[in-house]
């Protein structure tokens, strides 16, 4: 039985203004690509709605200003990760291209049937 890469999904929140740059950055870094004979690249589900966030003390703010409650229209992004590897160096990517000190991201790893 020929072993299986392993799959991710990567899920993460970004303010509306700044989705295209981040979305970029992830791709470039791997994220998004499709197996298969189609060679499908740049693939990803985005829903848009509204974030909120209160800063801390010793936050410095992208957006908003600490102690007051902040709304931000915002997308959530989900794409396919193929290999440990390439979601690390999406989250990386993220994290660069990422307007907030602290980005709202999750990795799920994915089964295989």
């Amino acid at each position: 039985m020929a072993a299986t890469v392993q799959k991710f999904k990567l899920v993460f929140n970004v303010p509306v203004s700044s989705l295209e740059a981040c979305k970029t950055a992830i791709f470039a870094a791997g994220a998004g690509r499709f197996p298969g004979p189609g060679n499908y690249t740049e693939c990803c589900f985005t829903t848009m709605g509204t974030g909120q966030f209160r800063p801390g003390d010793m936050a410095n703010p992208h957006i908003g200003t600490v102690g007051n409650l902040e709304y931000v229209e915002s997308a959530k992004v989900e794409t396919l990760c193929i290999g440990e590897d390439v979601v690390r160096k999406a989250v990386e990517a993220l994290k660069a291209a990422h307007p907030y000190e602290e980005p709202s991201y999750d990795v799920y790893k994915l089964e295989n049937f």
